[in-house]
């Protein structure tokens, strides 16, 4: 039987419907997020580093319309996951000095704009490296043991889900980049390798440190993000399809390593929440998802800004983000982020449910 095959009712409105029936039977009790800057929700603003965006226009369609260190003119996926979930709408970063352990119980950010897997791709821009995002996950468990005893603290922890998404920095800024020491080490497939090593051993850490339920993101198209285009369009136009190649063969690979890590570790339930596909239908045909806008970001000219040079004296910043795909030169718009966050909710994540 196929349910609402006849319905009028728009998907945007039926998604949000169906939503709101599995927040009901929510078994999650607390979203903890790992990665780069796709979820960073504002441990960068407490770094030395320029990789940065807690100033205006960022954050514009946020709440009061604040700049958070949010990549986005407002909510990012993790926020979006949160709320589908039943637990908050926005998840705080754990370097805030605004929020304390009463507010990270029910969800933590520790994700930092410009990571990767690899330590090297941490170095370029000063940022904190995967191993320091799991040392501050540590230091949660002891506070959040602290704040609510261990036994429900284990709950916590065992029934979280833990939200993995990097990746593209590694690739983007690091082994792509001139003179790339990584380049001159591994061929790309050997790179591809490398970093699958280093996702399956961070899980085992995270397994062993009690977390069950783990969602592991895979690349975008990263060769048709603004960026990249404009670099491309020097020797051709659209999007840069040896980069899309190369994000496909990893996410190929990545589902390979779920497979396996389930098997290793039977008391865990992996998942593959694979945004390619969902983001490159957008890209390729935006008019059908409500946007005008997929080549450039919204910011200044969108096709190299991001970070500082995506600011409020740019005369070129567009009027309305809702019409555009990306916000910046590399990072998706709010309204992007819900609808391939609402994807993600619909084909991976409902498992959790």
């Amino acid at each position: 039987m196929t349910l609402f095959c006849h319905s009028t009712i728009p998907w945007f409105l039926l998604m949000q419907l169906i939503l709101q029936v599995l927040q009901i039977t929510a078994k999650v009790p607390a979203i903890i997020i790992f990665g780069d800057s796709s979820v960073d929700t504002g441990n960068n603003n407490q770094l030395s580093t320029v990789l940065k965006s807690n100033f205006k226009p960022y954050g514009r369609d946020f709440n009061d319309g604040k700049p958070t260190g949010r990549f986005s003119n407002g909510r990012v996926p993790g926020d979006f996951i949160s709320e589908a979930f039943g637990i908050k709408p926005t998840v705080p970063a754990y370097l805030d000095p605004s929020y304390s352990i009463k507010d990270f119980a029910t969800g933590v950010c520790f994700a930092s704009a410009g990571t990767g897997y690899d330590n090297a791709t941490s170095n370029v821009l000063d940022v904190m490296p995967l191993w320091k995002e799991l040392e501050y996950y540590k230091e949660y468990q002891k506070k959040l043991r602290d704040y609510i005893g261990e036994e429900k603290a284990d709950e916590t922890l065992r029934e979280a889900l833990y939200i993995m998404s990097l990746g593209t920095n590694d690739f983007l800024e690091n082994y792509y980049q001139f003179n790339s020491k990584r380049a001159s080490e591994f061929t790309i497939k050997q790179y591809q390798d490398f970093l699958l090593g280093l996702a399956e051993n961070f899980v085992k850490d995270l397994f062993n440190l009690g977390a069950r339920k783990l969602s592991i993101g895979g690349l975008p198209p990263m060769g048709c993000l603004p960026l990249e285009r404009m670099r491309n369009a020097f020797v051709g136009t659209g999007c840069n399809q040896e980069y899309n190649n190369v994000a496909t063969e990893f996410n190929t690979k990545l589902e390979g390593l779920v497979v396996n890590l389930n098997k290793e570790l039977p008391a865990a339930q992996i998942v593959h929440s694979n945004t390619y596909g969902i983001l490159l239908n957008i890209i390729q045909m935006p008019s059908k998802y409500g946007f005008e806008n997929a080549a450039v970001g919204c910011c200044a000219t969108g096709m190299f800004e991001m970070g500082y040079m995506c600011n409020e004296f740019s005369p070129f910043t567009c009027a309305d983000a809702r019409k555009y795909v990306f916000w910046d030169s590399f990072h998706p718009t709010e309204k992007t982020s819900q609808i391939i966050s609402d994807y993600v909710m619909r084909t991976t994540l409902a498992t959790f449910m």
